[in-house]
């Protein structure tokens, strides 16, 4: 069987930083219920001219500098902060990339899951025809009320993986295990711009989809739990990822690798939640971050509220030094954003961008790509 997976895969964010210390302060609480009790440091924010499509095209764009686009006749993008109800945010970065036409551009939903349900439809397409390859877009953005509890919960995150036969950096397994279930914990209505969350409620269906989703992976041929060398988790906060591993620990009775928690949590500490790409922004801190994984197996939790989980795992291909040498550059993309104060942050949190007037955004983003502004209700991109 020829052996499918990530070939690559990369990481953008927001321009700007909101410090976690700051936001406390300016709320009245101790810093360590962000820092400890949620494990975050920060926040990515978005400027005026970014959002998902932006944010997944950078990261797309800086892969492909890598890899170029030959074979790739398949954009999927998965988000679910999507800029309009009918046209896919992948319709955007096709043309943002300068992709050939004989490409299929679909946006995929739901909540943060969807990112593995592309990568799923990804590995299935090259199952079929094993010369093509697939690109993978992740590009969310977390935002909640001010002074509400998720609101040191935010982030704005995109991970973009190239998905191809012979990969060489992860080999993903045939087996999966996936769970289902009608749950209210999280969700966004159409009219408004903010999530609606009952955190208990989530993290109880988030904990419960974990356990059923590892059994109907044993019960599908996957691997005992202790061929597993590391696990990374869906982070709305990075200590939800130390909460689910807990849980498949106990239920498991195995011991597993905590410290993976550490590594696998270098990035999601600075940019915050970035929804469907939150998983996968993990698995590239850990693999930027753990030496000794080569030819060794990882576990990816995945999970999405309303709710969807899916448990893979796959084989680590390429060596420590390959996989180190990316560290610096997205540690250096992460020290450069621009700090945000507490009352700027505020200010910008309250905008909303209409569609229903022409209007234009200022220039600010450093990154390759910005949003323009509405003309004609149609929303404009350009290389900034």
């Amino acid at each position: 069987m020829t052996a499918i997976g990530i070939h690559d895969i990369e990481v953008a964010t927001g321009h700007h930083v909101v410090n976690l210390t700051e936001l406390a302060e300016a709320r009245g609480v101790d810093p360590n219920k962000y820092i400890k009790g949620l494990g975050q440091d920060e926040f990515s924010f978005p400027a005026p001219d970014e959002d998902v499509v932006t944010m997944g095209a950078t990261a797309a764009h800086r892969l492909l500098e890598r890899t170029g686009a030959e074979g790739i006749r398949t954009l999927l993008f998965a988000t679910e902060t999507g800029v309009d109800q009918s046209k896919s945010t992948a319709v955007f970065v096709h043309k943002l990339l300068d992709l050939p036409g004989e490409v299929r551009s679909i946006e995929l939903k739901q909540a943060c899951y969807s990112g593995t349900g592309a990568l799923q439809a990804a590995l299935g397409i090259i199952a079929r025809n094993p010369g093509e390859r697939v690109l993978v877009i992740s590009s969310d953005i977390a935002r909640y009320e001010l002074d509400s509890p998720g609101e040191p919960t935010q982030g704005a995150g995109a991970v973009a993986m190239l998905v191809s036969a012979d990969p060489a950096l992860v080999e993903i397994e045939p087996a999966s295990g996936v769970f289902s279930e009608d749950v209210d914990d999280f969700w966004r209505p159409n009219d408004s711009s903010t999530a609606v969350v009952d955190g208990g409620l989530s993290i109880t269906a988030y904990l419960k989809s974990v356990e059923k989703a590892w059994k109907d992976l044993e019960q599908h041929g996957g691997p005992s739990i202790s061929d597993v060398a590391a696990f990374v988790y869906h982070q709305p906060f990075t200590k939800m990822a130390r909460k689910a591993q807990a849980h498949l620990a106990a239920f498991t009775g195995t011991e597993l690798n905590d410290g993976a928690l550490d590594t696998g949590s270098v990035y999601n500490r600075r940019m915050g939640n970035s929804y469907t790409a939150s998983l996968y922004s993990a698995l590239t801190s850990l693999l930027h971050h753990e030496d000794g994984l080569t030819g060794k197996r990882v576990g990816l939790v995945s999970y999405g509220s309303g709710s969807v989980a899916e448990i893979l795992t796959g084989i680590v291909r390429a060596d420590d030094a390959t996989r180190r040498g990316f560290r610096d550059r997205v540690l250096g993309m992460l020290d450069s954003r621009v700090r945000l104060s507490v009352p700027e942050y505020e200010g910008m949190h309250e905008k909303a961008m209409p569609s229903a007037e022409d209007t234009e955004t200022a220039a600010v983003t450093k990154s390759p790509f910005r949003f323009a502004g509405v003309r004609g209700r149609a929303r404009h991109y350009e290389r900034a």
